[in-house]
């Protein structure tokens, strides 16, 4: 467990309650709109309070406390080689890259193109071989697809570059029912993946206060199967959401809440993270700015906010404005990706990969954000006090005036205390001349082509190749890359 997670605190517990009573007002009072006549029928016999003229449905607080209670406060996002099984609700911070942009910056020209098949591969081998970066998310979207079929193509390439949990988000109903026949495949039927789910599926609600039967149906059909999900809100201060902190927070609180309460209602017991994905706009040229630092402290609320019902929470960080992997990407990152884990979330998602307000990717910024998040880590390692660490026994056999190099105790711990970078470049001037000036980005640029390369020339992935044959029979429409 890590020592120093809930550190950083942007809410009082008495600004915690105030927040939260007020999310409760607004999901009884003002209520979520639902754009389904089936589901206003089913959450009507489910116990909600139902307006079917208008498509609200309000929650009462003891059937949300019933609901919220349904949920599981801890569950495994499996990876396929139980390497990287990570616990949700155990304490521990995992870091993830982000999804579904549709550009990635290219080193080689300087400029920018359209994202396509090969960069989910890719960016999925990338995450394999990173360490600090715990879950693959489908990072972009394949613009050399047809629609019908990205889910099913995307999630192959994910499942065939990295044994690590895959997350996601299918747009409809069809592409959920893709990946999860997929899955299943790999897994060796619905049983076993239903026991060790490697793959999870994002939602989303419609800020202001709305959640698309589309949303449900897809909320409902994972949760049945034991896929686990997260209904996380993308709450925009100043522009769907109100223009204070406070108030954005009131209802992102609500709709997190929700959605957590509408999974327990179609399936008890789905597996569900509380979902955060708060930002706001400049509103002074109108412009998304994710990689403010006003992101990172309502995601560091959020925090608590979930934390107040024991929920394991999917929260933001590791965004920057910034087009290039530059000073500006490195300080608005780490600024959000320390004030979440800080605040103990349990998974960071966009922490790695992205630039541009979360608009786009590179290769490059996956490798210099895994070594940022390694000193992120460490930070929440905190500093191991015993008997040992304390080294009284060496530091009286040393004595005044006296070194610790060639000291045993210096020798047992050298690996444990230190965090070691491999990017980051530790050499006085001269001898930093004398290599030709390293700087971290062309570190990085070097580290990603060695690992892509030694990857594709170590096959095609990670799949079996009998099993891979399998699926494409039955599934035609995927492509090869």
């Amino acid at each position: 467990m890590n020592s120093s997670a809930n550190f950083y605190r942007p809410l009082t517990p008495a600004n915690v309650k105030r927040i939260d009573e007020t999310a409760r007002q607004i999901l009884k009072n003002v209520g979520v709109k639902i754009t389904d006549d089936v589901y206003l029928d089913k959450l009507a016999k489910l116990g909600t309070i139902v307006d079917k003229d208008n498509g609200i449905v309000r929650f009462e607080d003891g059937w949300l406390d019933e609901m919220i209670g349904k949920a599981p406060h801890r569950y495994t996002a499996y990876s396929r080689d139980g390497k990287n099984d990570l616990h949700m609700g155990s304490g521990e911070v995992y870091f993830a890259n982000g999804g579904r942009v549709f550009r990635i910056l290219d080193m080689n020209t300087g400029g920018y193109r359209l994202t396509m098949l090969r960069d989910i591969a890719n960016t999925a081998m990338l995450v394999d071989k990173l360490d600090n970066i715990r879950m693959y998310f489908i990072a972009c979207q394949a613009h050399d697809l047809k629609p019908e079929f990205y889910h099913l193509n995307d999630f192959f390439e994910a499942f065939n570059h990295t044994t690590k949990h895959v997350m996601g988000g299918c747009t409809d109903i069809d592409g959920a029912k893709q990946v999860h026949a997929l899955a299943s495949m790999i897994a060796g039927g619905d049983d076993n993946l239903a026991q060790k789910p490697f793959y999870s599926i994002i939602t989303n609600p419609i800020s202001p206060l709305t959640i698309e039967g589309n949303t449900l149906s897809i909320i409902e059909y994972c949760t049945q199967r034991g896929v686990p999900i997260t209904c996380a809100p993308a709450t925009i201060a100043g522009a769907t959401g109100p223009a204070t902190l406070a108030g954005t927070l009131a209802q992102l609180h609500a709709e997190a809440l929700a959605g957590v309460a509408l999974a327990q209602a179609l399936t008890p017991g789905a597996k569900v993270l509380y979902g955060a994905v708060a930002n706001n706009m400049d509103l002074r040229t109108m412009e998304l700015t994710m990689g403010s630092v006003e992101m990172g402290m309502m995601n560091a609320a959020a925090v608590q906010l979930a934390k107040l019902y024991d929920l394991p929470i999917y929260g933001t960080g590791g965004l920057t404005e910034s087009k290039r992997p530059d000073i500006q990407a490195g300080f608005e990152k780490n600024f959000s990706n320390l004030m979440v884990a800080m605040t103990g979330a349990d998974l960071i998602h966009l922490a790695a990969g992205m630039l541009d307000s979360g608009n786009s990717i590179s290769y490059e910024q996956y490798v210099i954000d895994n070594e940022n998040i390694g000193m992120i880590q460490r930070i929440l390692s905190g500093i191991d006090v015993t008997d040992d660490t304390l080294a009284l026994d060496v530091i009286s056999s040393v004595g005044p005036g006296g070194n610790y190099v060639m000291e045993e105790h210096t020798v047992d711990h050298m690996m444990d205390q230190f965090f070691y970078p491999t990017l980051g470049v530790r050499s006085n001037f001269d001898i930093w001349e004398e290599r030709d000036r390293p700087n971290m980005l062309k570190g990085a640029s070097d580290m990603v082509l060695k690992t892509l390369r030694d990857c594709h020339e170590c096959g095609e992935g990670v799949l079996d190749i009998e099993l891979t044959a399998e699926i494409e029979a039955v599934f035609p429409q995927i492509d090869n890359i």
